[in-house]
């Protein structure tokens, strides 16, 4: 026998039947009917298999633990894997195909590992795959890589729209079951605002399965009637279908709303997901309590059902599991559900109590067994009977469906995962959430209490309590009436089980069976931490719902200690998995990441511009004219006319942070390995920051604008980090100084102005005197423009070797001052340039960048091994940076390379080797970090990280790339090809 609908009964609409398709097969469900509910209506038990015996396996639970029905739903672009049936609802048209089977569902060939499963017990990978090492590549880790997995990612874009967005709310309220349904209408009441999120489709959570009375009627009813006020209230919003899947600081919770998820064609102009980010003042775990599985023999066999969810199945969605039952329980919640059971005209073979001394009545007509346990389900794909254990006597029943229930856990996920760790309780038999959480109260069966009214004055206790807190009036509910509420008072925990003979599972979707976990603690695996990662248990999809506290008791029965010393694993988030669209939202394709404009986009694009993305920035690559047949021929040009006449370049991008405070220059002292103490008011100096370990982080100048205030510029790549690490370095390192930082970036348009004529178009600007002798090398302080019309920063700095000046000016006016400055150039033949040329001017000085500072360099080897302060008692990585390894002669060192003969070049990335090395990787010396054709030389050059290069000038050495196969005679040199004697900088 199998399962099936009845005739009556059930929160369905019988009146809109819905057309699906399983595995290729037409069903029909009902509106109302999620996927696993249809399937059990249609007869279809067998789902899925499981992940490493390919086991049959049958729908579990009725909600999201579940770990068996995994399906593949939708087609092409929207398709999706690893969907639990239990959470998907019906619609017309869906396609569902189960997953884990090959080449169908009933006939699977990978059934097989069941008969190999002696050899494939816990840990068999750890140990198999050692030997022979020769077979890993070629055999072992292609057969792991297919099998591994479950269910296929489509290859096709999704077409689907996501978005995010934020809530802010007074009270946010998780689970919208009686207790969370009665927080929220107290919260509701006394004018808070109040957001109410239930991951399920309909609000009322286990009050739409239960067949008690509330105020004379149904408990669905009573529901209805407290969400109908919900409704009207307008400080209340609810959010049905979004699961809250992280607790956060500052108390945001993460949650996903399944906005389109129950529809076959979303619509355009709606996501089909939304990611909310809620920051509540206040919030309620009224999430309820998870009902653990029997570790019994067979307990995986299509038609073995938690209790709860067959009472699901049977009052709301009106689907028997099957014709004949058994109900397996430590609990209870056992006999409520025979009792439903009886009532839909099912037959109950026997209700079977593990408890002796079990105080509860039971007035219907199935067999109960005191003192029993079920020790083995016997079946294949469908169940046919069980075998029960009583006082060392078997007995075998012919039954085709088994409810269990063993005892029931609290959903304690968000309370945890702030780094909190649940509490083993030996009176509920269970963990509950940790004591002292901040700003966020339990209530309900989360908080460990059972009882439908129970949970009603806990509901309103946590609420007036958040209510109070937040300063607000206290709220007041009748008490309803409750008849026919069973409840479940927590017994004691039932971990192993007498008479097993076959396989029983812990662990449903990974495969671990009991047998699994006393292995692990007799090999030296039974730390919770360990023995999960040596079983798998508790690492599939489900995250373990089901199984982490069974394995638990049996890691405590084992080891012979308390759940509690046992203890759990780490609790994260995600609760259940969220999918990648609704965390990028709207963040794919063209909008995969923003796009940054510098204040003088513009401005470069009407001169002709051609831009390349470099990180979030498009950034001005060279500025093509008429007749200019490539890329190479404009950059020349640019870099010959900066060197003979003047050019304008965009440098906004550069990260620019404000340092200011009576410790600014303490705090700067310490960032810096070079001394910054006694800079002067009205200079700048370039400045290497190093990480702990004494490598080069980042480079940039800081101008000392005040006493007490300094501009610093960083590389454009590291803007963002060098702010964070200050940031931390004020705030954790030395909190005693007093120093404030602003990122900067955005408010300034920046424009270097470089050439030996840069001087001649700067001063029709600038108001003041900018002569060599009024504003030297280095120089920088606040200038008026334009007739004091506009106030600036000017900088006298250069990149280029060449005389120079960076100009920074509000944002608004980038663009005209821009506009002004190459209008006062034009009769002293001022071009545009972009960071191509910009690369070759300071290619040919010999400045370095992050091609050269790459994270294994230190100051020496960059030759700058003088700007290290021997003075200074510290700053960040100088005792690291006496290390031996980093003073050794030999490290790779800072080179100019230019090929022996100007007619040939070489690549970025080429490696360095010996005159007469053969080509291979053993003879490595180095490698090219950058290189461009020169101009002015008149052939390609290169800075070059090459062992002991410092003292290697004038060496013949080999360019090899070894990817194109190109081999360029070259010599070592100088890293400054372009005035030596800085003199140009001087003028």
């Amino acid at each position: 026998m199998t399962s099936y609908r009845l005739a009556k009964g059930g929160l369905i609409d019988r009146a809109r039947p819905l057309s699906f398709t399983f595995d290729g097969r037409s069903m029909q469900g009902l509106e109302g009917d999620t996927l696993a509910s249809a399937l059990l209506a249609n007869g279809q038990r067998l789902v899925g298999r499981s992940f490493k015996y390919h086991r049959p396996r049958g729908i579990l639970t009725a909600g999201a633990a579940e770990p068996n029905a995994l399906m593949t739903i939708g087609r092409g672009g929207r398709t999706e894997p690893n969907t639990r049936a239990t959470m998907q609802e019906l619609y017309e048209g869906l396609e569902a195909k189960s997953q884990n089977r090959w080449p169908s569902l009933e006939h699977d060939i990978g059934s097989i590992n069941g008969l190999l499963s002696p050899f494939l017990s816990a840990g068999f990978y750890y140990k198999t795959f050692m030997w022979p090492g020769a077979l890993w590549e070629k055999f072992y880790e292609p057969v792991i890589r297919k099998a591994a997995g479950l269910g296929k990612a489509t290859y096709e874009a999704d077409p689907d729209a996501y978005e995010k967005c934020w809530a802010h709310c007074d009270l946010l309220v998780v689970g919208a079951g009686l207790t969370g349904l009665t927080a929220a209408l107290a919260a509701g009441r006394a004018g808070a605002r109040v957001m109410l999120v239930d991951e399920n489709v309909g609000l009322g959570g286990y009050l739409l399965s239960d067949s008690a009375l509330v105020n004379g009627q149904s408990a669905a009813a009573f529901a209805a009637g407290i969400i109908a006020e919900l409704q009207s209230l307008p400080n209340v919003e609810l959010l049905p279908r979004t699961t809250a899947f992280g607790w956060y600081d500052g108390n945001v919770f993460g949650a996903v709303e399944r906005v389109q998820k129950h529809v076959a064609l979303p619509a355009s102009n709606r996501p089909v997901e939304r990611l909310w980010r809620i920051a509540a003042k206040k919030a309620i775990l009224a999430t309820g309590a998870e009902e653990r599985p029997l570790v019994f023999g067979g307990n995986d066999i299509p038609g073995v059902m938690m209790a709860g969810a067959m009472r699901s199945y049977l009052n709301r969605y009106g689907v028997a599991p099957g014709k004949k039952a058994a109900v397996f329980t430590t609990n209870d919640s056992g006999y409520a559900l025979a009792a439903d059971l009886e009532a839909a005209g099912i037959e109950v073979a026997a209700l079977i109590d593990s408890r002796r001394d079990a105080a509860i009545a039971y007035a219907g007509k199935a067999r109960l067994v005191r003192g029993g346990f079920v020790a083995n389900a016997e079946g294949g794909k469908s169940l046919a009977s069980i075998e029960v254990w009583r006082e060392g006597q078997t007995e075998r029943l012919d039954v085709d469906s088994l409810a269990m229930s063993g005892g029931f856990s609290p959903i304690i996920h968000l309370a945890c995962h702030r780094g909190g760790k649940p509490q083993w309780s030996d009176t509920h038999s269970a963990f509950l959430a940790p004591d002292g959480l901040k700003d966020l109260g339990l209530a309900g069966s989360a908080a460990g209490i059972v009882g439908l009214s129970a949970a009603f004055s806990s509901a309103l206790q946590a609420a007036n309590a958040a209510l109070a807190d937040l300063g607000m009036g206290q709220a007041s509910l009748d008490l309803p009436a409750v008849e026919n509420d069973i409840a479940p008072i927590p017994a004691k925990p039932l971990w192993s089980i007498p008479g097993i003979k076959s396989k029983a599972f812990v662990d449903y979707q990974n495969d671990v069976h009991l047998k699994d976990l006393g292995l692990a603690v007799q090999e030296g695996y039974g730390h919770v931490e360990l023995a999960k990662r040596y079983t798998t248990n508790g690492m599939a999809t489900d995250q373990g719902k089901l199984s982490n506290v069974n394995a638990i008791g049996l890691l405590a029965e084992a080891r012979r200690i308390s759940p509690a010393e046992v203890g759990t694993t780490t609790f994260r988030p995600f609760y259940t998995p969220v999918s990648f669209g609704a965390l990028a939202g709207t963040s794919h394709g063209k909008d995969f990441q923003p796009v940054r404009k510098s204040p003088l986009h513009d401005w470069a694009a009407k001169n002709g511009a051609t831009f390349v993305e470099t990180g979030l920035w498009y950034r001005s690559a060279w500025f093509p004219r008429a007749g200019e047949t490539g890329w190479r021929e404009s950059v020349d040009r640019e870099v010959l006319n900066v060197r003979t006449n003047a050019g304008l370049c965009d440098v906004s991008m550069l990260g620019k942070i404000e340092v200011c405070g009576p410790d600014a220059a303490e705090f700067l002292n310490r960032v810096y390995c070079n001394g910054f103490l006694k800079l002067p008011v009205g200079k700048a100096r370039y400045g290497l920051m190093l990480r702990e370990d004494g490598f080069i982080y980042d480079d940039g100048t800081t101008s000392r604008l005040s006493e007490d205030r300094y501009f610093m510029t960083t590389t454009t790549a590291y803007a963002a980090g060098v702010m964070n690490h200050l940031e931390f370095c004020a705030q954790a390192l030395w909190p005693e100084l007093d120093v404030r930082l602003a990122s900067v970036t955005d408010q300034w348009a920046q424009m270097a102005l470089a050439g030996p004529k840069s001087r001649l178009i700067l001063q029709r600007i600038v108001d003041g005197d900018i002569s060599d002798e009024a504003f030297p090398y280095l120089a920088a302080k606040e200038v008026s423009l334009f007739g004091g019309r506009l106030q600036g920063r000017l900088f006298r700095i250069s990149f280029s070797g060449e005389l120079a000046y960076e100009l920074a000016v509000p944002a608004d006016f980038g663009e005209s001052v821009a506009d002004a400055v190459m209008e006062a150039g034009k009769g002293h033949g001022i071009c545009a340039y972009g960071i191509e040329a910009l690369a070759v001017l300071r290619i040919e000085k010999g400045h370095v960048t992050h091609n050269e500072i790459n994270g294994t360099v230190v100051p020496a080897d960059l030759g700058f091994a003088k700007m290290v302060s021997t003075a200074k008692t510290d700053f960040i990585g100088k005792h690291m940076l006496s290390r031996e390894g980093l003073t050794d002669p030999d490290r790779p060192q800072l080179v100019g390379v230019v090929p022996l003969d100007p007619a040939t070049s070489f690549r970025t990335g080429s490696h360095i080797l010996a005159k007469d090395a053969a080509a291979t990787l053993e003879n490595d010396q180095g490698y090219v970090t950058s290189s461009c054709f020169s101009p002015h030389l008149g052939s390609t050059i290169g800075l070059a990280l090459v062992k002991g290069g410092a003292s290697r000038h004038g060496e013949e050495v080999l360019a090899w790339n070894g990817l194109r196969n190109e081999f360029t005679p070259a010599r070592l040199t100088s890293p400054v090809f372009f005035d030596p004697e800085n003199e140009k900088l001087h003028v």
